[in-house]
Parts: structure tokens; sequence; C-alpha cells
């Protein structure tokens, strides 16, 4: 290959470069925008719910507590109930981390790695 050749390839990949570079700004803006909309909306839904269930479950141990107050198994129920709420604490977090994270920008990296790979075949 000539030298000219070398750098008409690379002066194309270079404006191939400048031109991405405005779009995935601007990719990066929708991207961001989106993420931060879906995160507001999943962690209000998540606070609500955590909040109405600790709730019902709360009220549901005094109820049952409080049913068992004049009986010999008082103290049987309340420890019950201390220990099912430990179980509830323990398969929460079980479940918490079994989750799999939302990976933010996925379109962007997607886009970067179609271009890397456009720019490879460019430059065989």
């Amino acid at each position: 290959m000539s030298l000219q050749s070398n750098l008409s390839r690379w002066r194309n990949v270079g404006q191939f470069c400048i031109e991405r570079v405005a779009d995935y700004s601007e990719l990066i803006a929708l991207e961001v925008d989106h993420t931060k909309r879906r995160l507001v909306r999943e962690v209000g839904a998540i606070v609500v719910m955590a909040v109405a269930a600790l709730f019902a479950l709360s009220f549901l141990c005094i109820a049952v507590i409080a049913t068992a107050w004049g009986t010999p198994h008082f103290l049987t129920v309340v420890w019950g109930v201390a220990i099912l709420w430990v179980v509830v604490a323990f398969v929460s977090f079980l479940v918490a981390r079994a989750q799999k994270l939302s990976e933010p920008l996925h379109i962007v990296q997607s886009e970067i790695r179609s271009d890397l790979d456009a720019l490879r075949e460019s430059l065989k």
C-alpha cells in the first residue's frame, strides 16, 4: 500500500470518528434521561411497596401477640414473631443479592462496539 492510500484511509477513519462523537453525545443524553426516569419510578415503587409490607406485617404481628397475651404460649408466640422477622429480613437480603443490576448506557455501548467493528473491518 502506498503512503497516500494509508493517509487517506486514516483520514476517513478520523472523519468517521468525529461524526460519531456528536451522535454519541446525543445518545448518551437520551440514555441518561431514560435511565434517570426509570430509576426514579423503580425506586419509588419499591419504597411504597416496602413501607406497605412493613406496616402490614407489623400490625399482623401485633395482632398475633395481642391474641396470645393472656395464654401460657405468650412467650412462644413473641419469639416466633421475632424469628419470623429475622427470616423475612434474611430472605429479602438474598432476593436483593440475586437481582441482576440494570446496565446503564447499554445502547451507547452497543453502538460503540459496532462502530469499532466497522473500523476494524475498514482497516483490514
